[in-house]
C-alpha cells in the first residue's frame, strides 16, 4: 500500500506540476497588446502538434482564435496569419520591419549565405547570382535539354520494375538538379551526396538540439560532409580548366559578373537542391495521383503532349518552344500544387515591435504567412475541392493579387519556371500513353505502345500522398 502510495503521489506531483509549468509558460507571454492564443510548453511550445497534426493543428487554433493567432513552433514565439488580405501585406512589405524569420535549424544546416537568411542587398545580391543560373535563356539553351535526357534516361530505369512513387520522385528530384548543377561529375558523386542529403533535409526541420541521433545533430553533420564534397568538387574543377555549360561553370566563369565566395557557391548550390527537391518531387507524386482519378484531365493531357510529339521523331528532345505550348500542362501542375498544397506558407521576422491588425509584435517574433487555406477559398476558387486543371486556362488566374503558391514581393520563389520545367517534362508522353489503373492498392501504368522502347512498370501510391508537408518558401 506504501509503494501505490508513493506512487500515486508520484504520479499527482507531476500532473501539478505539468500545469503549472503550462500555465506559467502563458503568463509568460501574456503582453499587452499580443492577440489570443496558445504557446504550449517552455522551450518546446506546441511544436509536436504543430508537425503531427498539421493542418488540422491550424484549423484547430483558428476556430478557437480566428485568423490572426500566437503560438510557439520550432523554438520560436510565433504569431499565425491565415488572412489572405494581410498576408499580402506582410509579403510585399518586408523591408518595413520584416525580413525572413525561418527556424535557426534551418539556417544552421542551410547556411548563413543562403537565400532565404540574406536580406538587403545581401539578397539582392544572391538572387542575381540564383537568377543566373535559372533564366528563361539557360532553362532554354542549357538546363532544359539536360533536364530531358535525365528524364528519358531515368524513366527507362524503372523498366519491369514496381517502385515507390514517392522514393522515386525524390530521388528523380535531386539527381535531375545535380545533374544540372554538375553535369559531368553528378554520376560519379550521387551515391555518396543523396544520403547525406537526405539527412540534412530532415534536420532543417527540427529543433536546434544538438545532442546525438537528433535530426539536427545528423543533419548538421550532413551538412559539413557535404560542404566538403562540394568544396573539392569545386577545387577539381577550377584545376581541371574544363569550361562545361552546366551551374558550376557559371558560378566559377570569369565572365559570371556575380563574384562569389567559395562559401556562398556552396551554400547557394545547397539552396537550389533543397528548394526543389521537396516541391518538384511532391508535385511530381500528386500529380500522378490526380490524373490516376481523373481520366478526362489524363486524356486532355495526352492530347497536349500527342500533339507535341506528333511534330517530332522520337528521338527528338523536348525544346524550349514545346515546353511553352504546354498550357494544360501548366494547368495541371498549378491545380496540383493548389490542391495538394505542396508550400504552406514562409516565415518572416519582426526588426522591431510592429503593430499589425491591431496588435503589437514584439521584436524578434517570427510570423507565419500561413497561405494553406486561401487555396481552399470558394469565393477565389469555385468548388475548391474539385480538381480542375481548366480553371487556369482563364485569362488572368495566376496573376490575382490572391495567388501565393509560389510566395509573394520581393521573395517570390526564384526557381518557378525551372520548377515549372522539370514537372513538365516528367509526365512526358511515355507515361501519358499508358493506362492508369488501379491493381490491388497499387496503380499500374500499363502500357499501350508497341514500341518496345517504352518502360513499362508499376507506381505504388505511398500512403504518405494525404499526409501534409511542413515546406517553407523562400
Amino acid at each position: 500500500m506504501a509503494g501505490l502510495a508513493v506512487i500515486l503521489g508520484v504520479f499527482w506531483g507531476l500532473c501539478v506540476f505539468s500545469i503549472a509549468l503550462l500555465r506559467w509558460n502563458e503568463v509568460r507571454y501574456r503582453k499587452k497588446g499580443l492577440p489570443p492564443g496558445t504557446m504550449g510548453w517552455p522551450v518546446f511550445g506546441e511544436t509536436t502538434e504543430f508537425l503531427k497534426q498539421g493542418p488540422a493543428f491550424m484549423k484547430n487554433q483558428r476556430s478557437r482564435f480566428g485568423n490572426f493567432f500566437k503560438s510557439h513552433i520550432l523554438g520560436c514565439p510565433t504569431i499565425v496569419s491565415m488572412d489572405p488580405e494581410l498576408n499580402r501585406y506582410i509579403l510585399v512589405n518586408e523591408a518595413k520591419g520584416l525580413v525572413p524569420g525561418y527556424p535557426q535549424s534551418m539556417l544552421d544546416i542551410l547556411g548563413k549565405c543562403n537565400i532565404a537568411a540574406v536580406h538587403g542587398s545581401a539578397h539582392k545580391y544572391m538572387r542575381g547570382a540564383l537568377l543566373a543560373l535559372i533564366s528563361p535563356t539557360m532553362i532554354k539553351d542549357q538546363l532544359l535539354p539536360k533536364i530531358d535526357d535525365f528524364m528519358r534516361s531515368h524513366l527507362r530505369d524503372w523498366d519491369n520494375k514496381i517502385v515507390d512513387i514517392q522514393e522515386k520522385t525524390k530521388e528523380m528530384a535531386f539527381l535531375s538538379s545535380l545533374r544540372q548543377i554538375a553535369s559531368n561529375e553528378a554520376s560519379s558523386i550521387s551515391q555518396e551526396f543523396m544520403p547525406e542529403f537526405f539527412k540534412l533535409v530532415l534536420g532543417t526541420l527540427s529543433l536546434p538540439i544538438n545532442l546525438p541521433n537528433t535530426n539536427y545533430h545528423r543533419g548538421f553533420q550532413a551538412r559539413q560532409n557535404i560542404t566538403s564534397l562540394l568544396r573539392k568538387l569545386i577545387e577539381e574543377r577550377r584545376a581541371s580548366g574544363e569550361n562545361l555549360h552546366d551551374m558550376l561553370g557559371v558560378l566559377i566563369g570569369k565572365e559570371n559578373k556575380y563574384k562569389l565566395s567559395d562559401e556562398e557557391m556552396i551554400d547557394l548550390i545547397i539552396t537550389i537542391l533543397y528548394s526543389g527537391y521537396e516541391t518538384v518531387s511532391t508535385t511530381s507524386m500528386m500529380a500522378v495521383k490526380y490524373l490516376h482519378d481523373h481520366p478526362k484531365v489524363l486524356e486532355e493531357l495526352r492530347k497536349e503532349h500527342m500533339a507535341i510529339r506528333a511534330r517530332k521523331r522520337p528521338e527528338d528532345p523536348i525544346d524550349y518552344n514545346d515546353y511553352k505550348s504546354m498550357r494544360f500542362t501548366r494547368a495541371v501542375i498549378y491545380e496540383t500544387s493548389r490542391l495538394a498544397t505542396i508550400v504552406n506558407g514562409v516565415l518572416r521576422k519582426t526588426t522591431r515591435d510592429m503593430e499589425i491588425n491591431g496588435y503589437v509584435i514584439p521584436k524578434g517574433w517570427r510570423i507565419y504567412v500561413y497561405t494553406r487555406e486561401v487555396n481552399y477559398d470558394p469565393r477565389l476558387y469555385p468548388d475548391p475541392l474539385t480538381f480542375n486543371p481548366w480553371r487556369w486556362l482563364e485569362k488572368g488566374l495566376e496573376n490575382q493579387h490572391h495567388f501565393l503558391i509560389f510566395g509573394g514581393g520581393t521573395r517570390q520563389c526564384p526557381g518557378k519556371e525551372l520548377g515549372l520545367a522539370e514537372i513538365s517534362t516528367w509526365p512526358r508522353l511515355e507515361m501519358l500513353s499508358k493506362c492508369l489503373r488501379p491493381t490491388q492498392g497499387l496503380i499500374s501504368l500499363v502500357n499501350r505502345c508497341c514500341s518496345s522502347s517504352v518502360p513499362s512498370f508499376v507506381l505504388i501510391l505511398s500512403s504518405a500522398i494525404n499526409e501534409s508537408l511542413l515546406i517553407f518558401a523562400a
